[in-house]
């Protein structure tokens, strides 16, 4: 007998500087007297970064007890599979939150509560919902221009409306003590524990007596279908091109020269433009009259200056002529020494705060000069009308903060350099973009082809809204298809560029939405799952075609009857028939055993 656990949610405030505090999971299989033999395991995402730790321990004398702890909710971003598979698998869901930190519970609420529900799929799983801290009495931003302010505190009200969204237990944790541990949230993660024992149970029971009634000769067992091929998922490197693309200085439309101009750095407005409202200002996307902050506007001034003429006037470029390109003067000497670290800090996403001190503190061995630095790209990077957290925040947070600032600029023409003509439409989009993220497009707009001199590029065999999905991953590093279809033609258009992760993600959510369809939907549904898989076939999606064989075997009594089954070529058909479920020798021992039943003029209850 097991129970399955599955925690989401950071008990911790963000602006907290307890970072040892140990987690509400932890807490409680430590201090409980009914938890005994607990061990736990570390798993690790594609990037490195820890997705949920794993204890396993023993409840209850000799009940097997699994927890899955996941503090992060990126894994409903980044492995929509493996959450979906974690919530599924789970007897009790616990969601975590900190009083103290309005905005990550705003996000939860938004952002990933209806992925919860879509997830659990109206399985009557019990949800507990935790609320963990004191509230903190600060007087709150009366300012008009913060919309969130992250030192107001969430309310019980706030809470309780959660809870009645999900069907949840909401409970108010004030400290980690021993009251609240055990007493409290234990007593109630104990009775759920005893509510799923008792169900599990009672299933068992009622297999236990449908198999007692049987006759005594029993029918065929038949055996479960073969396990289909696990695909598993891309990492990201969504970092690694932004900042290739600074290493290489392709499509590059900014040079930055110290006053005397005896050296040149290289940049793209559209990545500068994307981490900071300074570089807006400086390149014109916005004016100072839209600035809220005026000190952004006296930095910009007193820290460079743009110049009118050709930004690089002794060496070749990867952009048209007919794309401006800027010059800016840094007035700051000291600063200007360390733009090139600065510059790897914002284009390897921004978030590697330790390293950019290091390196500048190594170049100009001076705290004074290494503080004024650090100073002027706190202010670079800071937001008007909020506090300059740069250095406070957490990787994955400014991580995201940064692919949704780059995503302010997909398709629109704010700083764009080629426009892409598809079905009578057009699209804008930024060369640097596209070059970072995608190799056909980098040979296509440096090589010696027609597109890499012109502004309009012409698409064929795509549908518009297919390509500005293609764009928009290329942009955010994430997608959402909207169908099965859709996805299919995003994969094919992934192929097309040679943007393997993407087509990676498009194959994992066809899998996945054809996972969870029923066998009613499955034999009543126009989707032509042959169809699917000769267009995997085609375009060198192996891996999907290969689970779209599997996947028709195993439902082979609905596809056989099916028209679409007839346009299966020979070594498909007989790749089928060789792993088809149920299989032909279980289906002559049931023909058999009809037989036999008939023969001796007996009920046989279950058939």
């Amino acid at each position: 007998r097991s129970v399955n656990i599955v925690a989401f949610g950071n008990e911790r405030d963000g602006f907290s500087e307890d970072n040892q505090q140990p987690s509400l999971i932890w807490s409680y299989l430590r201090r409980s007297a009914l938890i005994s033999q607990i061990d736990s395991s570390l798993s690790s995402s594609h990037v490195g970064n820890p997705v949920f730790t794993e204890y396993q321990a023993c409840v209850f004398g000799n009940v097997r007890l699994v927890v899955h702890d996941c503090p992060v909710w990126d894994i409903f971003d980044s492995d929509w599979y493996t959450s979906c598979r974690l919530i599924g698998g789970a007897d009790i869901i616990v969601i975590k939150y900190s009083v103290n930190d309005k905005t990550s519970f705003q996000e939860l609420k938004d952002s990933y509560v209806p992925m919860v529900k879509k997830a659990l799929n109206h399985c009557s799983v019990p949800v507990i919902i935790s609320a963990i801290g004191a509230r903190k009495n600060g007087v709150p931003c009366t300012c008009p221009l913060c919309t969130s302010d992250r030192r107001s505190c969430v309310t019980t009200s706030e809470g309780v409306q959660l809870a009645k969204e999900l069907g949840a237990t909401y409970l108010e944790l004030h400290t980690l003590n021993d009251f609240y541990i055990q007493k409290y949230f234990g007593g109630v993660l104990e009775y759920f524990m005893i509510q799923s024992l008792n169900q599990k149970s009672s299933e068992k029971m009622k297999k236990r007596k449908k198999t007692q009634k049987c006759c005594r000769v029993q029918p065929p067992q038949l055996e479960q279908p073969e396990k289909m091929p696990i695909l598993k998922g891309e990492a990201s490197h969504y970092n690694a091109d932004l900042h290739n693309l600074l290493c290489c200085c392709q499509c590059a439309d900014v040079a930055f020269y110290p006053e005397d101009l005896s050296t040149v750095v290289e940049a793209h407005k559209i990545i500068l433009c994307s981490v900071s409202h300074l570089f807006m200002l400086l390149f014109g996307v916005k004016s100072p009259s839209d600035a809220q902050d005026a000190s952004v506007v006296q930095l910009a001034q007193s820290l460079f200056t743009v110049q009118a003429g050709d930004a690089f006037p002794s060496s070749p470029r990867s952009v048209p002529p007919c794309v401006p390109s800027v010059r800016v003067v840094v007035k700051d000497s000291v600063f200007c020494s360390c733009l090139p670290d600065v510059l790897h800090f914002i284009y390897s996403g921004a978030f590697q705060w330790e390293r950019l001190e290091e390196d500048i503190r190594k170049k100009l061995k001076d705290p004074d000069k290494t503080e004024h630095v650090l100073e002027k790209v706190k202010c670079i990077l800071k937001t008007p009308g909020k506090l300059n957290t740069v250095k406070d925040c957490k990787s994955h947070q400014i991580k995201r903060l940064y692919n949704t600032s780059l995503r302010l600029f997909f398709n629109t023409p704010v700083l764009a350099d080629v426009i892409f003509k598809i079905q009578g439409a057009t699209v804008p989009a930024h060369r640097a973009v596209l070059v970072a993220r995608c190799e056909v497009m980098a040979a296509m707009f440096n090589g010696n082809y027609l597109e890499a001199n012109s502004i309009q590029v012409p698409v064929y065999g795509v549908s518009k809204d297919t390509f500005l999905s293609f764009l928009e991953y290329l942009y955010t590093d994430s997608c959402c298809p909207a169908s099965i279809l859709q996805a299919m033609s995003l994969l094919i258009c992934a192929e097309m560029y040679q943007v393997m992760r993407l087509q990676h993600i498009c194959e994992l959510y066809i899998i996945t939405q054809l996972q969870s369809m029923p066998s009613r939907e499955l034999a009543s549904t126009s989707l032509s799952i042959v169809s699917l898989l000769k267009k995997a076939k085609f375009h060198n999606s192996d891996c999907l075609s290969t689970w779209l064989l599997h996947f028709i075997a195993t439902n082979y009594l609905i596809f056989s009857q099916k028209p679409e089954f007839q346009e299966l070529s020979v070594e498909e058909r007989n790749f089928v028939e060789m792993h088809r479920w149920p299989s032909n020798l279980y289906l002559k021992q049931l023909a058999d055993y009809r037989n036999y039943i008939h023969s001796q003029k007996c009920h046989c209850t279950v058939m």
